[in-house]
């Protein structure tokens, strides 16, 4: 087993590349998340598409290594940052105008994220607030903001970023869980009212190797009183089939994939990719 502690490396010819017709440089995706982990791949790899991008995060200096590591790949297409807070409406209202400033808004991907474990007794509600705020109502509030833009250019589609824990729940995640399950609910509904011109599909994965995921190891050690090698292999990979985390670029590619008319017929439903997590025993 590899390291799941150790950053992927990304090579040029790990991106997935489709001919399609929407993959152009005067199409906008606006992706969250994009100072790192799945946020910054998919950044990359819509980019690398033909797609300008519209790369939002509260981490400058991430968006500026997402940047950065688009010209050290010489990859396709073009990258524009612009930094907000997910928990500020005035924020998400200007990542909005700036993508529509760089083009028409046709992708919304949904990929911020945050964590914190603790039981339900202890768990912050001030940490709650703030994850519900990030990782549920921004996605409908930047979806309100872009669905005007896709439909006066003839169609688009969301897509959020989700997780084995919007099927299934483990303990002391209680503010992620009801975010991920929620996601879902915000898809359905996306899609109910796009009538079939903007899509909207969501994406689960296990465990992906991102900040998100190995900063919690120590975390999850403590909480349950077990080491950090017994968190990977057990709580993390336990029930796995695949005994390997996904890297980002896994994630982004089939972000591609979703965004393209190869998933015209991709709409309202879940995507789930978890090395057979959930569904085998």
């Amino acid at each position: 087993m590899t390291d799941p502690t150790e950053p992927p490396e990304l090579a040029r010819e790990d991106v997935l590349r489709l001919d399609d017709p929407q993959f152009t440089d005067d199409n906008v995706a606006l992706v969250t998340g994009a100072g790192s982990g799945i946020g910054r791949a998919t950044t990359l790899a819509l980019a690398h598409n033909g797609l300008t991008v519209a790369a939002t995060d509260v981490d400058e200096d991430g968006l500026d290594e997402t940047v950065t590591k688009h010209d050290e790949l010489d990859l396709d297409g073009a990258v524009e940052t612009v930094a907000g807070d997910l928990t500020d409406d005035g924020d998400i209202e200007r990542a909005v105008e700036r993508a529509a400033d760089c083009g028409q808004i046709r992708f919304l991907a949904n990929i911020a994220g945050l964590q914190t474990v603790a039981p339900i007794e202890e768990f912050p509600m001030e940490k709650y607030d703030m994850m519900q705020e990030a990782m549920l109502r921004a996605p409908l509030a930047l979806t309100k903001g872009c669905l005007p833009h896709m439909r006066d250019g003839g169609g688009g589609a969301v897509g959020n970023m989700c997780s084995i824990h919007g099927h299934y729940v483990t303990r002391d995640k209680v503010a992620y869980n009801m975010a991920k399950f929620g996601l879902r609910g915000l898809t359905q509904s996306i899609a109910a009212e796009g009538d079939g011109d903007v899509r909207a599909f969501s994406f689960s994965t296990a465990y992906v190797k991102t900040p998100l995921v190995t900063d919690q190891i120590a975390d999850t050690a403590e909480e349950r009183g077990i080491s950090e090698q017994e968190v990977v292999e057990d709580v993390m990979l336990g029930e796995a089939r695949v005994k390997e985390m996904m890297d980002p670029i896994e994630v982004a590619n089939v972000f591609t994939m979703g965004f393209s008319e190869h998933a015209s017929h991709l709409d309202g439903g879940d995507l789930l990719f978890d090395g057979g997590y959930t569904l085998t025993y």
